[in-house]
């Protein structure tokens, strides 16, 4: 069995002080025996305003967050998942958000741009996000072999889209890694269950960070970083606020339960719509 870790951050608008505080966290899951670290999206700055992260974006392999990453996973010998971070798109006017997984020697051996853009309206337009203002989105799945199995990366709004998860499957997914930021209201209805519901439609592990707790801009994000078995069941968790979700992950477990368990075999691909036979 391996040990996976999820950080809960409040990050704020100092990239400096989000830093120090990822660092303090990485620390207390090392201190753990994790392995693999997931930090929350946005963890290096949650500006006062969407724009902030075009001024601290970085040029891809080349960057204070980038060289954080590669530090902390080469000093404490883990795999860190590092959130998202801005990186330059080839459009100057925006960003992608980008979770980098670094391996334990601190190289990075996969990227993952966050696809699913959160343009929505809420509360009868009191609540009103537009990332695709200042994020460009990505267009390729990533799936990537490790020491601790075949982990596949999604961030925040990618959850509610289940034919990603189901293409990240057919490339062998094991482990799923979800960096977030979901809103009070929006996780308060429907984090727990897209998370439970991820896992167990693949008959994977997850492992979801996210940010949790009142930001400087005045947004309140929900929290609840967990780990949840292929079965659903939740391992860990934590509510609200700064800290560490830790637990074991048994692939051993996982392999006899899709045996046994052969959902995924079950899969039907050619299902013809039937006509209306009353239709003209």
């Amino acid at each position: 069995m391996d040990r996976v870790a999820a950080i809960q951050m409040t990050s704020g608008p100092n990239v400096g002080a989000n830093l120090l505080d990822a660092e303090r966290l990485i620390g207390q899951a090392v201190k753990q025996h994790a392995r693999l670290i997931v930090l929350p999206e946005n963890f290096a700055i949650m500006g006062k305003t969407e724009t902030d992260k075009l001024e601290v974006s970085e040029q891809d392999a080349d960057g204070v967050i980038q060289d954080f990453l590669s530090r902390q996973a080469a000093m404490h010998n883990v795999w860190i998942a590092g959130g998202t971070i801005p990186i330059k798109a080839k459009n100057g006017g925006r960003v992608r958000a980008a979770c980098l997984l670094m391996d334990s020697k601190g190289k990075q051996v996969a990227r993952y741009d966050k696809i699913h853009l959160f343009d929505v309206t809420l509360d009868k337009g009191r609540e009103q996000y537009c990332e695709s203002q200042t994020i460009e989105p990505g267009d390729q799945v990533v799936v990537t072999d490790t020491p601790l199995g075949r982990i596949g990366i999604a961030v925040c709004y990618d959850l509610r889209f289940p034919e990603l998860f189901r293409y990240m499957l057919n490339e062998g997914v094991e482990i799923v890694v979800i960096p977030a930021a979901f809103t009070a209201r929006t996780g308060k209805a429907h984090w727990n269950v897209l998370v439970r519901a991820r896992a167990i439609e693949n008959l994977c592990y997850v492992v979801a960070s996210a940010q949790g707790g009142r930001h400087v801009n005045g947004r309140e994000t929900y929290g609840n970083s967990m780990i949840v078995d292929p079965w659903g069941k939740v391992l860990d968790s934590l509510s609200r606020g700064p800290g560490v979700v830790v637990a074991d992950i048994d692939r051993k477990r996982m392999t006899e339960l899709r045996r046994s368990f052969p959902a995924i075999e079950h899969r039907k691909y050619h299902i013809q719509h039937r006509q209306n036979q009353n239709q003209a």
